[in-house]
């Protein structure tokens, strides 16, 4: 049997299964009086412990960081001289944020200074994403009774889909990348260096206004990218797999919107995660290599 033949027989027998449904379900409407989609990002406080609030983002910045520190404490102890899958795995891992992301866009110097700040950026922010497309009991909205316990129900979530994480951490890349280039060059200095070389007297004080405040954007761009496109994701996956046929009420669209859910979610996971991890890591080592450049 041809390839072909087996694609048109697939879509066949989907086709086959949404007629099936609709006939079962029909186009009757149902009302949902109690389902809203966004409280699934909701943050309740579980407990507080003097002025700190513990609820569910929380949770997962912890484990990302315990993640973090753990996974490569954990290799580091086992290197051999013949690696394992594991360790060659973590070598290129290593070797892509040391000589790709890194060591493109510093030198020498300040790559051997800040390419544990970069590393630990990158690792942390890809396994905030990557944890938060694996169903936690954390959604304790809707608990489930077992034995006579109530127990959080499954749910998505991620930090990095709030935006004050990916603020923090912009925040952090920001004050040090500009830190550092008052180190290298002076107050002064640091700011006429701003400017690039060959631009005409009269036009160096509007070029100058415009690279401050793109300076100042950098610090939004770098967070609203990471929070956008994580909360995006979630966002389309959690409609596809079943809000949507919830707020639409409509049954027999679970046939159709559910495998475009499960298509979204193997994308999210498989590129989404670590492409924003790898943008957000390569963005800051890009300013802090301008920063203590000669000029941008």
């Amino acid at each position: 049997m041809t390839t072909r033949a087996k694609v048109l027989i697939g879509l066949g027998l989907y086709l086959g299964l949404i007629v099936v449904s609709v006939f079962v379900f029909g186009f009757a409407r149902m009302d949902n009086a109690e389902y809203q989609p966004q409280n699934e990002f909701k943050l309740d406080t579980w407990f507080s412990i003097g002025p700190l609030a513990f609820n569910k983002a929380t949770l997962y910045i912890i484990i990302a960081g315990i993640l973090t520190v753990g996974t490569m404490m954990y290799i580091a102890n086992r290197m051999q001289a013949r690696p394992n899958r594991v360790q060659t795995a973590v070598e290129a891992l290593y070797t892509l944020m040391r000589d790709n992301i890194a060591g493109e866009n510093m030198d020498q110097r300040m790559l051997k200074k800040w390419f544990t700040f970069i590393g630990t950026v990158f690792l942390f922010i890809w396994f905030s994403n990557l944890i938060g497309y694996l169903p936690l009991p954390t959604n304790t909205e809707h608990p489930v009774n077992i034995f006579g316990i109530e127990v959080p129900s499954l749910a998505l979530y991620a930090a990095t889909a709030n935006i004050s994480v990916p603020l923090v951490l912009a925040l952090i890349v920001w004050l040090s990348y500009n830190v550092e280039g008052v180190r290298a060059h002076g107050v002064i200095g640091y700011i006429k260096s701003l400017v690039p070389a060959g631009v005409p007297g009269p036009m160096r004080p509007v070029i100058l206004g415009l690279e401050l405040l793109s300076n100042f954007m950098r610090l939004i761009s770098l967070s609203v990218r990471l929070f956008a496109n994580i909360l995006a994701g979630h966002l389309i996956i959690l409609f596809m797999a079943g809000a949507l046929v919830v707020l639409l009420g409509i049954e027999a669209l679970g046939v159709v919107t559910l495998p475009l859910a499960i298509a979204i979610y193997l994308f999210e996971v498989g590129l989404v995660a670590t492409l924003q991890a790898f943008i957000f890591a390569t963005l800051s080592a890009i300013y802090l290599g301008e920063a203590t450049a000669g000029h941008h």
